[in-house]
């Protein structure tokens, strides 16, 4: 597929969807930098800060698109995402950061970013963006299984 196709000919559908998108990514990048912070365990801080780090690009690259489509991309998350981190800091403190707690919420916040992609590929599956939206949809379900995965080994000790 040629790149002026992908970057410029996107339709207001297709946009609308990637704010969708860059909201989630936001709100991912959000979540994970603030549990980061608050998590004393060197591997979480690590991992939240690495799928944090990797959220911010994926929003980036999706703002990009927009932008080459002569639209002005979103910059923030939902209202829903910001009340979300308050719980998750209120919880946290009430269980005094125990880092299961943190992971369940993070995976909450991951099913999600998840469920996000899974429409926007349903819905938008024969743009010029697919393939880009496939590899990001890989990175999430990836991310989501490591949080997931270690929310579990938290349970069983």
């Amino acid at each position: 597929m040629n790149k002026l196709n992908t970057e410029c000919n996107l339709t207001n559908e297709t946009i609308d969807k990637l704010q969708t998108l860059i909201r989630y990514n936001i709100d991912s990048y959000n979540g994970f930098a603030e549990s980061a912070e608050k998590i004393d365990h060197n591997g979480l801080t690590r991992l939240f800060n690495e799928l944090a780090s990797e959220r911010s690009a994926m929003a980036t690259e999706l703002q990009n698109y927009v932008e080459w489509n002569d639209e002005d991309a979103v910059e923030e998350g939902t209202i829903k995402a910001k009340l979300h981190r308050i719980w998750l800091d209120i919880r946290g403190k009430l269980n005094g950061g125990d880092p299961q707690v943190i992971l369940e919420e993070a995976e909450r916040g991951e099913d999600a970013i998840k469920a996000a992609y899974e429409q926007v590929l349903e819905d938008v599956s024969e743009t010029p963006l697919n393939d880009v939206l496939v590899e990001q949809y890989a990175r999430v379900k990836a991310g989501h299984d490591k949080v997931r995965d270690l929310r579990d080994s938290y349970k069983q000790n």
